[in-house]
């Protein structure tokens, strides 16, 4: 359970929960979510192994668990716009930011627009340029219904959104975001992030393990983890793990770069 929640007054409201206890002097880490999922099903497992030892603050992106749908195209660039404009709204200085697969693209455009917003950077599974995801991935996902939604993630988010449609719209903002809203980054953007980084994958990723090598080497003094699993399975995520076994092999070496003096 939260301990604290709310909606931030931008045009579209952004879902809100703060969870965990403050540590030390450590900035509170920034939750960003990937596609389809809600706070619950993305960080269902993460957020309770970190409860004792860091303070969070989890986002729910446009037309996703509690945030509305809007009357827009989802937008990485807008989703970043919306999540700076929370933390100006809580008062936030520079926070860790922990951003998986859609939430890693927002992540990567939080760090570039609203650099002073991000104090350390941890990209997961996200790509950077169309050729770095797995062979068959964009023509599986331009042929994909809802009905190809699997059932973890409607179940997610009618859970917390009460609303059947709900998870309707969000698929097909998702897809099309990834299929007409995502283009290559330029390397010399890639490049101009500043805030210490470390990217993430897995080893049976959806995103190949030489592009998250190659992100990493575009990023200033970047670090790369490479893990033993698949899309999600290594931060928790309810759909993509059927136990805690990859959180928790994983888990420490997230922690170790986040709390790594700057």
């Amino acid at each position: 359970m939260s301990d604290e929640y709310g909606y931030s007054s931008a045009g579209l409201p952004l879902y809100f929960e703060w969870h965990g206890t403050p540590h030390g002097s450590s900035p509170p880490l920034l939750l960003l979510h990937g596609g389809g999922s809600t706070i619950d099903s993305n960080w269902g497992r993460l957020i309770p192994a970190l409860r004792e030892s860091r303070r969070m603050l989890a986002v729910e992106l446009q037309g996703h668990g509690r945030t509305g749908a809007g009357d827009r195209a989802a937008s990485f660039e807008r989703s970043a716009d919306g999540v700076a404009g929370l933390l100006a709204e809580l008062a936030l200085g520079p926070v860790d930011v922990l951003g998986f697969s859609n939430g890693g693209q927002v992540a990567m455009q939080l760090a570039v627009r609203h650099p002073a917003a991000v104090h350390r950077l941890v990209v997961a599974s996200a790509p950077f340029r169309r050729d770095g995801m797995v062979d068959g991935f964009w023509d599986g996902l331009a042929a994909a219904t809802y009905a190809d939604l699997p059932e973890p993630y409607r179940e997610a988010d009618l859970a917390v959104s009460g609303d059947p449609a709900h998870a309707e719209l969000m698929f097909h903002l998702d897809r099309d975001l990834m299929l007409t809203g995502f283009t290559d980054w330029p390397e010399a953007l890639v490049a101009s992030i500043t805030a210490p980084t470390l990217v993430v994958a897995a080893d049976r990723d959806v995103v190949r393990t030489e592009h998250a090598v190659r992100l990493a080497s575009l990023i200033p003094d970047a670090r790369v983890l490479i893990v033993p699993g698949n899309h999600g399975d290594y931060l928790g995520e309810l759909a993509a793990a059927g136990d805690t076994g990859p959180l928790a092999r994983t888990l420490p070496f997230l922690v170790d770069f986040l709390d790594r003096p700057a």
